[in-house]
């Protein structure tokens, strides 16, 4: 549908424990491990150069443009803290590139030391030079990456009913996408049921593309100039809210400049019209993009959402 790497008896023990331990998952150290998330060509990409770069190389805050090949970064507890959760964490960027860190890395080092398994998703900015169709390939890549852990769930021991998804401004909108597009996957070799998250948590996200609360840089990224109200439509998210919606719990700040606080609002309102159970925190201050640096701890509240959804 769409465009589509003679010796001694405690030799023979070190040398059984290293073959061991190069076919786990992870070492026992659980350090991060980077994965590309297509095992060949990636559908509907053109033949391009690697366009990826780094904003300001020297800021520690590392926000990576025009990414050309997605990857996923997975950090997975200690076994004696893993509760079986997982989250796919989709950073912010405006849908020109990723803030990898401080809406990555950061967030998902939380998550692993409260024992849930995090996977930061470096997906594709939309390109019209890397891409056929541009508007679904970040979708293409989170749809992926859901279906990718699902199925080694049994490996990194997860629960497979227990995959939810994360997403940061622009990144919120990507997940929210995930959430509510699954019943007609974008890969055509994946099924609903591989790429339908469990549930979903949007900090500060965009929603709306069509109407006076949009992002008009989000929006323009993504379909361009000129792509048929149709489609503005389609990613208008809280448009597409079904009774099969995943579970949501969204975070913004009132004073947010950049991402008015209307789209959390009216997400939250769609998913309470069609009785999707949902939790909600408005913060009084943060602006946009503040990651984990609010003097409110978000991420704590939205671990007692997840215990009192039976997600954690």
């Amino acid at each position: 549908m769409y465009p589509t790497i003679k010796p001694s008896r405690l030799s023979v023990v070190w040398a059984a424990l290293l073959t061991l331990l190069s076919f786990s998952p992870l070492t026992l150290s659980q350090e991060p491990l980077t994965m590309d998330i297509y095992a060949g060509a990636i559908p509907g990409a053109l033949k391009s150069d690697d366009l990826e770069h780094a904003r300001d190389p020297d800021h520690p805050d590392t926000f990576l443009q025009k990414v050309t090949y997605p990857t996923l970064t997975a950090y997975l507890p200690e076994p004696d803290i893993a509760t079986g959760s997982a989250v796919i964490i989709c950073p912010g960027g405006g849908y020109q590139g990723v803030s990898i860190v401080k809406e990555g890395y950061q967030v998902a080092e939380r998550l692993q030391s409260e024992g849930v398994a995090a996977f930061v998703l470096k997906y594709r900015d939309p390109l019209d030079k890397t891409m056929a169709d541009k508007k679904f390939g970040p979708l293409q890549d989170v749809q992926q990456a859901i279906a990718m852990v699902r199925a080694k769930a049994d490996q990194w021991r997860l629960k497979s009913d227990r995959i939810g998804i994360m997403g940061f401004s622009a990144g919120g909108h990507l997940a929210s996408s995930a959430a509510v597009h699954f019943a007609d996957p974008v890969l055509e070799r994946l099924s609903p049921e591989q790429v339908r998250p469990d549930f979903q948590v949007l900090i500060y996200p965009v929603i709306n593309v069509d109407s006076d609360i949009a992002h008009q840089g989000s929006r323009t990224n993504l379909l361009g100039v000129g792509e048929p109200s149709e489609w503005w439509q389609y990613f208008s998210n809280e448009q597409q809210v079904t009774t099969q919606t995943p579970p949501a719990f969204l975070v913004h700040a009132g004073d947010d400049g950049a991402v008015r606080v209307e789209n959390s609002l009216r997400y939250y309102q769609a998913l309470h019209a069609q009785d999707v159970p949902a939790g909600m925190l408005i913060l009084p201050q943060g602006g946009h993009g503040f990651g984990m640096r609010n003097p409110v701890d978000w991420f704590a509240t939205m671990l007692q959402w997840m215990k009192s959804e039976d997600l954690y």
